[in-house]
């Protein structure tokens, strides 16, 4: 891997310099098999698979996510609360994080253990039950209601920020569209007006299906399915709940749009995932979930004509959100 931005992680790629140090963070002597970099955006991070042989015999995969800007503390130390907080392995609900295993500032890196599983994502086109998206509402609702103060907020305007500053780089690509999307970044200003104010809480922040792993294994204790963990809490911050509920199904909706040529392939899930977490919190406010829903396929516009691969649906979306924005 070459990346002037990432050099602290280049010492982290030799066996023979990273092995003592994962041994440390274990507690026991070990043997190291294999180094993966399973994941590298250049100059930003990098996510790294440590296979290793145990003294005791079990065998483990550490999990090293490393960042240019140094080793993430917070998103460490805000895991390791989780853990402690009825978010272990096994935690009688059956809803977890993977478990923190430590860090090492001076390679930029912290780890986790790996946990064999699926993302909730390679579900979607398989025929799982409602319990599974209940089940998935109640992983979030468990993140909401945890007592963790997050280190940072986000509002209802960072969201209307956000689009302010990807969806005019479209229109210069996409001139044709610019009327269209100004319209679309006015109404969105306007459905903000709307929203009722919300008690925060934490929140995830990018809540869609591929942050909701499967594990294989045994099941939980109080539920029939599978264990849940909960991914990538990097941006974990206070905020509206009611974003991630919203956050999560137009994800739900741009794959199915993606996949089936419409927006209601998932309508199911969809729906049980909401009912779920509007049960498990009665707070929540299904004006706001379904604007945050409208917010985030706004920005889908952006994501998709960022990537080759959905450009083929950006005008798609343009039409679904201004079907719903002109209700």
């Amino acid at each position: 891997m070459q990346d002037s931005a990432l050099a602290a992680l280049a010492p982290a790629l030799e066996g023979a310099t990273i092995a003592p140090h994962l041994a440390n963070m274990v507690g026991q002597p070990l043997t190291l098999q294999d180094i993966r970099v399973l994941r590298h955006k250049p100059g930003r991070r990098a996510l790294i698979a440590y296979d290793v042989s145990l003294a005791d015999g079990k065998t483990l995969t550490l999990l090293g996510k490393g960042r240019s800007r140094g080793a993430d503390h917070r998103t460490y130390q805000l895991q390791q609360q989780l853990w402690h907080q009825s978010f272990d392995d096994g935690s009688a609900d059956g809803l977890s994080v993977p478990q923190p295993l430590g860090i090492l500032p001076d390679f930029h890196l912290w780890f986790q253990a790996w946990v064999p599983g699926k993302i909730t994502t390679d579900c979607l086109g398989q025929s799982h039950s409602a319990g599974l998206w209940e089940q998935v509402a109640a992983a979030i609702t468990k993140l909401h209601q945890a007592k963790i103060a997050p280190a940072k907020s986000h509002t209802l305007e960072d969201e209307l920020r956000i689009l302010h500053e990807r969806l005019p780089a479209v229109a210069t690509d996409y001139p044709h569209w610019r009327d269209r999307l100004t319209g679309l970044l006015e109404r969105c200003t306007a459905l903000a007006a709307t929203l009722a104010p919300a008690a925060p809480t934490g929140i995830h922040r990018d809540f869609y299906p591929d942050q909701v792993l499967i594990a294989d294994g045994p099941k939980s204790q109080r539920s029939d399915h599978d264990r849940l963990y909960l991914l990538d809490l990097d941006l974990y911050c206070e905020g509206d709940p009611a974003l991630d509920i919203g956050n999560f199904v137009a994800h739900l909706t741009e794959h199915s749009l993606r996949t089936f040529g419409h927006p209601n392939g998932h309508s199911a899930q969809e729906a049980a995932f909401v009912e779920g977490a509007c049960r498990l919190n009665p707070a929540l406010d299904r004006e706001s979930i379904a604007a945050y829903k409208t917010l985030t396929l706004v920005r889908h516009i952006a994501i998709s004509h960022q990537m080759p691969s959905r450009q083929a649906i950006t005008p798609h979306l343009i039409d679904l959100c201004e079907q719903r924005l002109c209700r």
